[in-house]
């Protein structure tokens, strides 16, 4: 029997701003949450740094945290949405 938790954030990283962090878009009626521009852009100094040289030990850390985030928010979304489709079926 596979059992589905949810997901669990260990910690967050030190610059993930407490306000503004995740917006919420509609589509199909259906609210999917999206880190904001603030934090995507921050993701992409982080990768395009990585791309020229190494990151630091706490980027690194900084970089993981924001994928387990990412993971967390397709995980809810997922979620919303089959509770969306099996409503609606």
């Amino acid at each position: 029997m596979t059992s589905n938790l949810l997901p669990t954030l260990q910690n967050l990283p030190v610059t993930f701003p407490i306000e503004g962090a995740v917006k919420i878009e509609l589509a199909e009626g259906v609210p999917i949450f999206k880190a904001s521009s603030l934090v995507q852009s921050r993701i992409e100094t982080l990768l395009d740094k990585q791309q020229i040289e190494s990151l630091t030990l706490e980027e690194n850390q900084e970089l993981d945290h924001y994928e387990a985030i990412d993971d967390y928010l397709s995980f809810v979304n997922r979620t919303i949405r089959n509770l969306y489709l099996k409503q609606s079926a």
